[in-house]
């Protein structure tokens, strides 16, 4: 799933534009919040997470290695009863604009609380889209269950109906804090999400992706979202990774989007080339499994490792991808989540 966003100075130019617009927001040196027990309202909020280096180090956390702040926009909707929540989490090109309006606009208008978290701005990075190594994606699923403790503590949201939500790379940690194992790990005390929504998830194809088995992925219901014409995490996989895992006993739903590419909740609705973007090939075979952490070739369930394992690597790396904003394909994305989350929350 790495990737440069430099298809020319028009996408440089659209990205830095971005990025500088979001950047005030980052709250970069802000006091931290321990909890929200004095039921904080809307604003913007620092807390203590960490940076797990890999899956190992997530599987045995120490809060204390690696100690960050990060930053959470929080919406809460009017009103002084019981709400639900949703987790947001970016992608590579950090924060954007639809996770400050157009989807908390729209979840606070069914009385679902949203938290959108800032991952990469207080960590000094703006995006890793050219190196996905300048925040390690095991830290993204500890960013997650940070807060969701931290959403849970808040006096105004049901901590049994915190969902979480994940675009592209953060569509990894949205079906990672599903796995029964790494839940284990990182919530000892038993508090999970009680949904979990991808949209254009990454990790379908490659060494990211689980060996899916019954026991595996928790029975919180999943929704997936992807674009038909996403070249850059192709359908395919995340189609038929979607089924196996409600093959498995998880309840899940597929909804594909006819027409519409990555990041099709942008706003921008220009058709960007990004023909630097380095991609995992749809027929990379590469699986791992979250018991042993060795990997396998699906295709013969034979386990890879040392130099086969870094051969069978280059081979599932291409160049080349697309991305673009598609209002018609966000409001059925849209949708299809208030559908999903109403039945989920019991609304």
């Amino acid at each position: 799933m790495r990737t440069k966003f430099v298809s020319g100075w028009r996408a440089l130019f659209l990205v830095l534009i971005t990025v500088c617009a979001l950047a005030p927001l980052s709250g970069r040196g802000q006091e931290a919040v321990g909890d929200f027990k004095a039921g904080q309202p809307s604003g913007v909020y620092a807390f203590a997470s960490s940076t797990p280096k890999t899956l190992p180090d997530l599987l045995k956390p120490d809060p204390k290695a690696d100690a960050v702040n990060i930053t959470g926009h929080l919406f809460m909707p009017p009103g002084n009863g019981k709400v639900p929540a949703v987790l947001l989490m970016h992608g590579s090109g950090g924060i954007y604009a639809a996770m400050l309006d157009y989807w908390p606009n729209l979840l606070n208008a069914q009385g679902i609380a949203v938290f959108s978290l800032d991952r990469f701005g207080p960590r000094g990075v703006k995006s890793t889209a050219e190196d996905q190594s300048q925040v390690p994606f095991s830290a993204d699923i500890a960013d997650a269950f940070a807060a969701l403790r931290l959403l849970a503590s808040h006096p105004r949201i049901d901590s049994q109906h915190i969902a979480i939500m994940g675009f592209s790379r953060g569509g990894i940690a949205s079906w990672r804090t599903a796995v029964e194992r790494i839940i284990a790990a990182q919530q000892p005390d038993g508090l999970r999400f009680a949904a979990h929504i991808q949209a254009y998830s990454g990790g379908c194809a490659g060494s990211f992706r689980l060996i899916v088995k019954p026991g595996v992925f928790s029975k919180a219901p999943e929704l997936w979202m992807h674009g038909e014409a996403d070249d850059y995490t192709p359908i395919g996989p995340c189609r038929d990774y979607a089924q196996r895992i409600g093959d498995a006993g998880t309840p899940v739903e597929f909804v594909p989007l006819p027409g519409a590419y990555h990041k099709f909740d942008y706003d921008d609705q220009r058709h960007v080339t990004v023909r630097g973007a380095q991609r995992t090939v749809e027929t990379c075979p590469l699986e791992t499994d979250i018991e042993t952490l060795a990997a396998y070739d699906r295709t013969t369930g034979l386990r890879i490792s040392g130099a086969a394992y870094q051969n069978v690597l280059k081979t599932c790396s291409a160049l080349g991808a697309s991305v673009q904003g598609n209002t018609a394909a966000r409001d059925k994305a849209g949708q299809a989540t208030v559908s999903f989350l109403r039945k989920v929350f019991g609304l």
